[in-house]
Protein backbone atom coordinates (compact mmCIF):
# COMPACT_ATOMS: atom_id res chain seq x y z
CA UNK A 1 0.00 0.00 0.00
CA UNK A 2 1.22 3.49 -0.88
CA UNK A 3 0.80 4.97 2.59
CA UNK A 4 2.96 2.20 4.09
CA UNK A 5 5.63 2.69 1.42
CA UNK A 6 5.77 6.40 2.24
CA UNK A 7 6.06 5.62 5.96
CA UNK A 8 8.97 3.26 5.26
CA UNK A 9 10.66 5.84 3.03
CA UNK A 10 10.15 8.43 5.78
CA UNK A 11 11.90 6.15 8.28
CA UNK A 12 14.76 5.56 5.83
CA UNK A 13 15.13 9.31 5.25
CA UNK A 14 15.31 9.83 9.02
CA UNK A 15 18.10 7.26 9.28
CA UNK A 16 19.97 8.86 6.38
CA UNK A 17 19.43 12.36 7.84
CA UNK A 18 17.92 13.59 4.55
CA UNK A 19 16.19 16.65 6.00
CA UNK A 20 14.40 17.73 2.82
CA UNK A 21 12.90 14.28 2.25
CA UNK A 22 12.00 13.97 5.94
CA UNK A 23 10.16 17.29 5.97
CA UNK A 24 8.40 16.60 2.66
CA UNK A 25 7.25 13.12 3.65
CA UNK A 26 6.31 14.28 7.14
CA UNK A 27 4.10 16.98 5.65
CA UNK A 28 2.64 14.45 3.20
CA UNK A 29 1.83 12.02 6.02
CA UNK A 30 0.11 14.86 7.87
CA UNK A 31 -1.99 15.60 4.81
CA UNK A 32 -2.93 11.92 4.65
CA UNK A 33 -4.16 12.25 8.24
CA UNK A 34 -6.31 15.27 7.40
CA UNK A 35 -7.73 13.53 4.33
CA UNK A 36 -8.54 10.43 6.38
CA UNK A 37 -10.36 12.59 8.95
CA UNK A 38 -12.35 14.31 6.20
CA UNK A 39 -13.37 10.96 4.74
CA UNK A 40 -13.98 9.49 8.21
CA UNK A 41 -11.58 6.60 7.58
CA UNK A 42 -8.73 5.12 9.60
CA UNK A 43 -6.50 4.66 6.56
CA UNK A 44 -6.64 5.97 3.03
CA UNK A 45 -6.66 3.66 0.02
CA UNK A 46 -4.12 4.18 -2.75
CA UNK A 47 -6.50 6.27 -4.89
CA UNK A 48 -7.07 8.70 -2.02
CA UNK A 49 -3.33 8.85 -1.33
CA UNK A 50 -2.64 9.64 -4.98
CA UNK A 51 -5.25 12.41 -4.91
CA UNK A 52 -3.50 14.00 -1.92
CA UNK A 53 -0.09 13.68 -3.57
CA UNK A 54 -1.34 15.19 -6.84
CA UNK A 55 -2.89 18.08 -4.94
CA UNK A 56 0.44 18.77 -3.22
CA UNK A 57 2.27 18.47 -6.54
CA UNK A 58 -0.04 21.08 -8.05
CA UNK A 59 0.63 23.37 -5.09
CA UNK A 60 4.38 22.95 -5.58
CA UNK A 61 4.10 23.73 -9.31
CA UNK A 62 2.12 26.88 -8.55
CA UNK A 63 4.67 27.90 -5.90
CA UNK A 64 7.56 27.37 -8.31
CA UNK A 65 5.90 29.70 -10.83
CA UNK A 66 5.24 32.35 -8.17
CA UNK A 67 8.74 32.18 -6.69
CA UNK A 68 10.34 32.28 -10.13
CA UNK A 69 8.25 35.30 -11.10
CA UNK A 70 9.24 36.97 -7.82
CA UNK A 71 12.94 36.27 -8.35
CA UNK A 72 13.21 33.89 -5.38
CA UNK A 73 15.16 31.12 -7.06
CA UNK A 74 16.26 29.67 -3.70
CA UNK A 75 12.65 28.96 -2.74
CA UNK A 76 11.77 27.81 -6.27
CA UNK A 77 14.63 25.29 -6.13
CA UNK A 78 13.44 23.96 -2.76
CA UNK A 79 9.90 23.54 -4.11
CA UNK A 80 11.25 21.82 -7.24
CA UNK A 81 13.16 19.31 -5.10
CA UNK A 82 10.03 18.63 -3.04
CA UNK A 83 8.06 18.18 -6.27
CA UNK A 84 10.56 15.53 -7.43
CA UNK A 85 10.14 13.65 -4.15
CA UNK A 86 6.34 13.72 -4.47
CA UNK A 87 6.45 12.78 -8.16
CA UNK A 88 8.35 9.59 -7.31
CA UNK A 89 5.15 8.21 -5.72
CA UNK A 90 2.88 8.90 -8.67
CA UNK A 91 2.69 6.51 -11.62
CA UNK A 92 3.99 8.01 -14.88
CA UNK A 93 1.45 10.03 -16.79
CA UNK A 94 0.05 8.87 -20.11
CA UNK A 95 1.42 10.37 -23.27
CA UNK A 96 -0.62 12.78 -25.37
CA UNK A 97 -1.05 10.09 -28.05
CA UNK A 98 -2.41 7.56 -25.53
CA UNK A 99 -4.91 10.11 -24.23
CA UNK A 100 -6.00 11.03 -27.76
CA UNK A 101 -6.64 7.34 -28.47
CA UNK A 102 -8.78 6.99 -25.34
CA UNK A 103 -10.68 10.19 -26.19
CA UNK A 104 -11.41 8.92 -29.71
CA UNK A 105 -12.61 5.54 -28.43
CA UNK A 106 -14.78 7.17 -25.78
CA UNK A 107 -16.37 9.67 -28.17
CA UNK A 108 -17.27 6.83 -30.55
CA UNK A 109 -18.52 4.54 -27.77
CA UNK A 110 -20.74 7.22 -26.25
CA UNK A 111 -21.85 8.62 -29.59
CA UNK A 112 -20.90 12.05 -28.25
CA UNK A 113 -21.68 14.97 -30.49
CA UNK A 114 -20.65 18.48 -29.59
CA UNK A 115 -19.53 20.29 -26.48
CA UNK A 116 -22.76 19.49 -24.63
CA UNK A 117 -21.46 15.92 -24.18
CA UNK A 118 -18.12 17.03 -22.75
CA UNK A 119 -18.99 16.13 -19.14
CA UNK A 120 -19.90 12.54 -20.00
CA UNK A 121 -16.83 12.09 -22.20
CA UNK A 122 -14.52 13.58 -19.55
CA UNK A 123 -15.93 11.26 -16.90
CA UNK A 124 -15.38 8.15 -19.04
CA UNK A 125 -11.90 9.18 -20.19
CA UNK A 126 -10.80 9.81 -16.58
CA UNK A 127 -12.12 6.37 -15.59
CA UNK A 128 -10.30 4.66 -18.47
CA UNK A 129 -7.08 6.59 -17.81
CA UNK A 130 -7.17 5.53 -14.19
CA UNK A 131 -5.86 8.85 -12.89
CA UNK A 132 -2.63 8.63 -14.86
CA UNK A 133 -3.63 11.38 -17.29
CA UNK A 134 -3.23 15.11 -16.73
CA UNK A 135 -6.74 16.51 -16.22
CA UNK A 136 -5.95 19.78 -17.96
CA UNK A 137 -4.65 17.97 -21.04
CA UNK A 138 -7.63 15.60 -21.08
CA UNK A 139 -10.02 18.54 -20.93
CA UNK A 140 -8.18 20.31 -23.74
CA UNK A 141 -8.18 17.21 -25.98
CA UNK A 142 -11.85 16.38 -25.33
CA UNK A 143 -12.88 19.97 -26.05
CA UNK A 144 -10.79 19.99 -29.24
CA UNK A 145 -12.26 16.66 -30.41
CA UNK A 146 -15.87 17.60 -29.68
CA UNK A 147 -15.44 21.02 -31.30
CA UNK A 148 -14.53 19.30 -34.57
CA UNK A 149 -17.90 17.52 -34.61
CA UNK A 150 -20.07 20.53 -33.86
Amino acid sequence: MLEEKILNDFKDALKQKDSLKVSTLSFLRGQFGYAALEKKKDKLDDADCLAVIKKLMKQRQDSIEQFTAGGRMDLADKEAKELLILRSYVPPEMSREEIIKIVEETVKALGAFGIKDMGNVMKEVRLKAGGSADGKLVSELVRERLSKQA
